[in-house]
């Protein structure tokens, strides 16, 4: 089977693929526009592998992504590729505009007429798989939970553009017949992410001694999903997920962000006893909110449970441990990331002109 996987260099895609390489027989075609927060250091681990290729192509780009389809020929799609970090959604949305809902809207076309070429037998095996965020659902009050029937009401420019991408896949399925799935997952954590997101922030943050900054005052909540459950999740979508079907991945591991700095910190301080910052949690520093920041997400993973057998497999606490023993053991990955002028500076605080009208 040969897989197309966009966004196939970033956090969650990376995860996929070496899921793919490391465990299966499947050819994977990575489809990457390469981006800031893409890093194909990421896929070191199990390259070069003769099952793998890069197409180095912005999936906005409708005339390469038909020539990608043409060469490859996937039996199935998974769709990652995204621009995602809400904060900047706020400086900047139109980027998140053009990629997560003109890309995801080029790729449905191309996949269609990709679909519509394929002789039977492999025609009814096609699937399209649409990954998107629980951020769609907006904010949740202290009890509920999230499941597949939840109304939108997406408060950022990033969910906002992802609720909008998933609105396409499920017309294209509705009006065309393109076999699609999708699934909406909370907070991914683990090896390889960003360091631009909260958990690798902190992380960074408390070895260097560093203010570890906190939006308001932490009380916000979310599940958090470890990213090789989430690998193992979305394949399991594709390969059994009912057509035209949504499923919700969660990590059953909800806690507030100044809960989960504090746990982190206690990780660190067991993981650098001689460091001169401990305790870690005295770095703690409470900054300005971010505007719209939705107070809760939780997850309902009752379907995916039934349907497909999947649960996540790591716990919080388990999981945040391998993380911070990941990024303490691989400094070269990020410290290579910084030489790129990245420094991780505050983003989304409004303080970005809006763009003219006429030119996003």
């Amino acid at each position: 089977m040969r897989l197309m996987v966009t966004g196939g260099a970033g956090f969650i895609g990376s995860a996929v693929i070496r899921h793919l390489l490391g465990s299966t027989d499947h050819e994977v075609v990575n489809v990457d526009k390469l981006t800031y927060a893409a890093n194909l250091d990421n896929l070191k681990g199990v390259l070069p592998n003769p099952r793998y290729t890069l197409e180095r192509i912005d999936i906005g780009d409708a005339a390469a992504v038909a020539a990608v389809f043409g060469r490859h020929q996937p039996d199935a799609v998974i769709h990652l590729a995204a621009e995602s970090h809400v904060d900047r959604s706020i400086d900047g949305p139109a980027e998140f505009i053009q990629t997560n809902i003109v890309g995801t809207y080029v790729l449905l076309e191309a996949a269609r007429a990709h679909w519509q070429r394929l002789p039977s037998g492999r025609r009814e095996r096609f699937r399209f798989h649409h990954v998107s965020t629980d951020e769609v659902f907006g904010s949740l009050p202290a009890e509920g939970a999230f499941t597949e029937t939840t109304p939108y009401a997406p408060n950022s420019p990033y969910s906002a553009s992802k609720a909008s991408s998933d609105m396409l896949v499920r017309a294209w399925h509705h009006t065309y017949g393109l076999p699609v799935v999708t699934s909406n997952c909370s907070n991914n954590y683990g090896p390889f992410q960003f360091p631009e997101k909260l958990i690798p922030v902190v992380i960074l943050s408390g070895l260097e001694g560093r203010p570890i900054p906190i939006y308001g005052k932490g009380a916000n909540v979310r599940d958090w999903l470890y990213v090789e459950d989430h690998a193992e999740a979305l394949l399991a979508v594709l390969a059994r997920g009912r057509v035209g079907e949504t499923y919700n991945i969660g990590g059953k591991a909800e806690l507030s962000n100044l809960d989960l700095v504090r746990l982190l910190c206690t990780l660190l301080d067991e993981a650098l006893p001689e460091s001169a910052h401990r305790p870690h949690r005295n770095l703690i520093k409470f900054v300005e909110d971010r505007p719209g920041h939705d107070l809760r997400y939780a997850i309902d993973t009752t379907k995916i449970g039934r349907e497909l057998g999947w649960q996540p497999s790591v716990n919080l606490e388990e999981g945040m441990r391998r993380t911070v023993r990941w990024y303490l053991e691989h400094r070269t990955w990020w410290e290579a990331i910084r030489k790129r002028g990245f420094e991780g500076a505050r983003l989304g605080l409004k303080t970005t002109a809006p763009a003219a009208a006429g030119r996003p």
